[in-house]
Parts: C-alpha cells; structure tokens; sequence
C-alpha cells in the first residue's frame, strides 16, 4: 500500500480533522524513526498513518481498538508486522511488544499528543516556538497534558533511546509536517 492509498484509507474511517492530525504526526515521526535506527521508512510511515484507523468506530471500547483496526489492515493485504505494531500499541490487550517497530509505535503514539499540548500553550501556538527542554520541563508536570501517558512515552528505552533524545526526535519530525498539523 503506498502513501495515497493509506491516506484514502484514513480519511474514509476517520472523519475528525484532529484524529488525522494526530496519525500524521505519528507517521512523521515514525518516518524519523525509521531513519534513526536504519528501518524501513515507508513501512514505518504507513503503520504511523494508520495505527488508529479504527479509533471513530471503537473509541468507548478500549478493548476493541487496534483490534478492529488490525483486522482492517490485514484484510488491506498489509504485511502482519504491521497489523501486529498496530494491534499492540493499545496496551489493553496485553499483546507482547516484540521488535523495535512494535516499539516504536507504541512510544511514538503518546508523545504526540504532549508534544501538541505543549505546542498549545506557547504564546504563538506553534511547533517553532518549542524546543526540546520545554517539552521535557512538561513532561515533568504530572497535571499538564494528563492524556499522554508517561510510561509509555519513557518506553522508548525499550528501543535504546533516552526520553530527551526521543522527544528532541519526535518534535523535530512533527516540526516538517507543522504546515499539515495546523501548528
């Protein structure tokens, strides 16, 4: 599946301008990541796209999604590394976090959202008015951004990333798409 065709894909499930921004943001960084450790990029990329292809249709059952969504994308003919990443990044079902890719989304989905809240609250609400310490400086108050889990992001030492490396990456990589994102 190319980039268009997963694009079409999104688009026709997921309908809130917010829930696509936040899948671009995981493919950008997802893309960087990639880079990072030497991956697959598109591989990486479309996974980022589509990990919550299912979230409009299974947002109240938490023990749903990514499952439904996993389904969809094996049925797309996507290579079961994929469906496997996507399945196992919603972390109510228990499924084992296996390779790095599986990792890497896991990690990259939550700080997406702190790195959009942190965003939000610059005077210019905007990706460039960031940098790296002030989003660790919010990683750090327990009450801002609640919905971005904390343990999930400092997963990304299950990939051999430190948090300030990791976040200094995934802003970086959500700062070339800031057009896309409205940021």
């Amino acid at each position: 599946m190319d980039r268009q065709e997963a694009l079409d894909l999104l688009h026709k499930n997921l309908k809130n301008k917010n829930l696509r921004k936040h899948c671009y943001a995981v493919e950008a960084v997802m893309a960087d990541l990639a880079e990072h450790f030497g991956e697959d990029k598109e591989l990486w990329s479309i996974a980022g796209l589509l990990h919550d292809i299912d979230y409009e249709d299974t947002k109240d059952e938490s023990d749903r999604h990514s499952l439904v969504g996993g389904k969809m994308l094996e049925e797309k003919g996507l290579p079961a590394e994929v469906v496997h990443a996507v399945i196992a990044h919603n972390p109510a079902h228990g499924v084992e976090r296996e390779t790095l890719f599986d990792k890497a989304l896991y990690a990259a989905d939550p700080v997406t959202g702190l790195i959009v809240a942190a965003a939000l609250i610059s005077p210019e609400k905007k990706l460039s008015a960031i940098d790296t310490q002030f989003v660790m400086n919010r990683f750090g108050e327990k009450s801002f951004a609640r919905g971005a889990n904390r343990e999930q992001i400092k997963s990304c030492s299950e990939m051999g990333m430190e948090l300030e490396d990791f976040i200094d990456l995934s802003l970086k990589a959500m700062q070339k798409i800031s057009g896309d994102l409205g940021l």
